[in-house]
């Protein structure tokens, strides 16, 4: 139960965001699986995240969704996460605990060196009482650092930790993207999270590409495989909500 809840906090720590461009061809930028982007949804913009983990040994597994919104301007987002869970032993599955997270852009999402800290309310809408949350109300605090290093390379790097009564994680992770392709990328990722006197810490590889439309939907699929352990599918909807500003 102790690794499902780090897997849980995981997940909602990753906490995803968005920086699209307008054009068709748009490559993708704010993708990432395990670990946090320091870009914000830009006006007009909304995102739609689904994200599955499922462990291989076991038949425990871990969905959220997340949708992110701007506020007025590209400094301010809000967003939700919602995730659905089945626990190992005993078996159960259920809705977790909810996360309500504000993002503000410290540096711009467009710079070689991008900051967005991130706060959020965890909220106790599973069942503790089955092993699907926490019962408390909880605060998450992550600071995701996003720096382009050449055209083609790019890294991210987050710091947090995550307060509920009587439990405190830290998480510590860091991430190299290879834009292969503006619409195919290769990436491996590291995440380290620590309970209590528990430590876990994940290499994470992958891929992700996008597929854009005239319309300006851009959907992002993508797959990695956490140590070996697990499968995580994910999957991205990002479409403007009103007209885009003419020129």
């Amino acid at each position: 139960m102790k690794n499902l809840s780090l897997l849980v906090v995981a997940v909602l720590a990753v906490g995803p965001s968005g920086r699209p461009a307008v054009a068709q061809s748009r490559p993708i930028s704010d993708n990432s699986f395990l670990i946090e982007e320091a870009y914000n949804q830009e006006p007009g913009v909304v995102q739609h995240i689904s994200a599955w983990r499922r462990e291989l040994r076991t038949a425990a597994w871990t969905f959220t969704f997340t949708q992110e919104w701007p506020v007025g301007t590209q400094t301010h987002q809000l967003s939700y996460t919602i995730p659905v869970q089945r626990t190992e032993s005993p078996s159960t599955t259920g809705l977790g605990d909810a996360a309500l997270n504000y993002r503000y852009q410290v540096r711009r999402a467009d710079a070689r060196v991008a900051i967005a800290p991130r706060l959020s309310m965890l909220v106790p809408t599973g069942n503790s009482a089955r092993g699907l949350g926490s019962g408390h109300v909880g605060a998450q605090l992550n600071v995701p650092v996003s720096v382009i290093l050449v055209p083609s390379l790019v890294s991210h790097w987050n710091a947090g930790m995550t307060v509920v009564p009587h439990t405190t994680t830290y998480n510590l992770g860091a991430s190299v993207i290879w834009l292969a392709r503006p619409t195919f990328n290769v990436m491996v990722e590291a995440t380290w999270l620590a309970q209590g006197g528990m430590h876990d810490f994940v290499v994470n590889p992958g891929i992700r590409w996008a597929h854009n439309f005239t319309s300006g939907l851009q959907i992002v699929p993508g797959l990695a495989f956490p140590d070996g352990k697990s499968v995580f599918l994910y999957l991205s909807f990002e479409h403007r909500f009103e007209p885009a500003e003419r020129p």
